[in-house]
Order: structure tokens, then sequence, then C-alpha cells
């Protein structure tokens, strides 16, 4: 048994090991005084970290990443939350294929999914670029958000939801005053959760971008095509510690923790 417990314990190293490493290799590489990446760095400097804003086309497709990860995420909770409640409130025929549904998305491979959202979108209903790209994520990212409050809303009560609908409150005001402010935590978990997952994406954005359009992670996957200085290191930094700062952030404020131990929980 100790023995097993040892083995366990050198694997879960080697999958740390497996992810930080890389993470950071691409830290030091930043601070490298070359004009080319390499490890470890001959000297250090914070050129490329200031070389980020020089370079216009980061700037501008950062703004575009934020622009539809915020639009995107936005409209994935306004469909998301009544898909999740519906889901978790009521046993209806055909319930399982709902899910689904929902759920297709996450099982599709990215490649294939981005191909079939660019036949259909920007072929067949000939949508701006823009357009295609904000429906495109808002339909990938929509499993998250139903998985994620579905979770949250399995540790609700509904017996307080039937309590405030017997004392004469309608059903829309009982589940934005008792039902929404209950799962908020969760809410604000997929809004994270969704968020991230839209403006990293580079499959269906690279499927889905064109001319005057694009996002950050396509333009660094186009920006070293033809450059091999850290520029790309020292963002890939900006973004991690960015990452790091919201997720800090919001588990101080909001308690994310907490919820996902309750979503834990409550799914065993």
């Amino acid at each position: 048994m100790q023995k097993s417990s040892k083995a366990l314990t050198a694997f879960a190293l080697l999958v740390y090991l497996f992810i930080l490493v890389p993470m950071l290799i691409i830290t030091i590489s930043a601070f490298n005084a070359e004009t080319y990446i390499t490890f470890p760095p001959i000297g250090l400097s914070l050129r490329w970290f200031a070389n980020i804003f020089s370079v216009t086309m980061f700037i501008r497709t950062f703004k575009i990443s934020m622009q539809i990860a915020v639009l995107s995420t936005t409209l994935a909770l306004v469909v998301g939350i009544p898909a999740a409640y519906v889901l978790s409130r009521y046993r209806f025929k055909g319930r399982s294929i709902l899910e689904s549904y929902f759920l297709s998305p996450v099982l599709i491979p990215q490649i294939v999914f981005g191909f079939s959202l660019f036949n259909f979108l920007i072929i067949a209903l000939d949508l701006p670029v823009f357009i295609s790209l904000f429906l495109g994520h808002t339909v990938f990212i929509l499993p998250y958000i139903v998985r994620v409050i579905s979770s949250s809303l399995a540790n609700f009560n509904y017996e307080i939801e039937e309590a405030a609908i017997s004392l004469g409150a309608s059903r829309a005001y009982t589940f934005f005053r008792v039902v929404l402010p209950n799962i908020s935590s969760g809410v604000i978990a997929a809004f994270v959760l969704a968020f991230i997952n839209s403006f990293n994406n580079v499959p269906i954005s690279v499927f889905l971008t064109g001319p005057g359009v694009s996002t950050l992670p396509i333009q660094m996957m186009s920006y070293v095509e033809y450059f091999f200085d850290p520029t790309i290191a020292a963002l890939s930094v900006v973004l991690m510690v960015l990452t790091v700062i919201i997720m800090f952030v919001i588990e101080r404020t909001l308690g994310i923790a907490y919820f996902t131990r309750n979503a834990k929980s409550g799914g065993q």
C-alpha cells in the first residue's frame, strides 16, 4: 500500500513537471537579451516586453479577442442559465437528448467543429467574419456554461423556490430573486471558464477569422511564422500573469474554491 502511494505521488509529480517546466522555460526565455529564442538565455533584458506594445497587430487583435470573449460569454450565459435550470429542475421526455445536444460541441474535435462552422456561417449563410466568430465562440463555450451551472443547481434546494411561489411570487420573480442569487458563484465560475476558453481558442478561430478580423492567439501564431524573437514568449508571460491575477481576485472576492467544493460534493 505504501509503495502504491509513493508511485502515485511520483506520477503526480511527473505530471506537474510536464505542465510547469515548459511554462518555466517560456518565462525565462522572455527575458533573453538576444534577438532569437535561446535557453538558457545568454543575457537578461526587458526589451521584448516593451516590444509587445510596439506591434500594433497585437494591440488590435487583443481588443478583438476581448470583445469576442465578452460578447460570446454573455450570450452563452443568457442561453445557458435557463437551459441548465430546465435540465436540472424538470424531468421530461427527450431530456437526455437535449443534454447531449448542449454538450456536443465539446465532444466533437475542435478542428472538425471549426470547419463545420466555417461552412455553415461563412459559406452558407454568408455572415460577416466578426459575427461568425462571435456566434462560433458562443456555440463552443455554451456547454461549459451549462455544465458548471448545472453543478451549482445540483446543490440548490428547490423547496425554497416552491416556498416563494406558494407565498404568491411569480416563477420569473422567484428565479431572479431566489434561484439566481443562490447560484451566483456558479455563474461567475461559468463566466470565467467560458471567457478563458473563448479568449485562448485557436482551432475554431483559425477557421472563422478573416481579413481585418483576427484574434490574439491567431496573430501570435502568424508572428511566429516570420519572427523568431522572444516577443511571443514575453506576451505569453503577460497573458499567464493576467490569468493568474484574475483567478486570484475572483478566488479572494467570490470564493470560487468554495463553489468548486460544493459542485464536487453535489456531483457525488
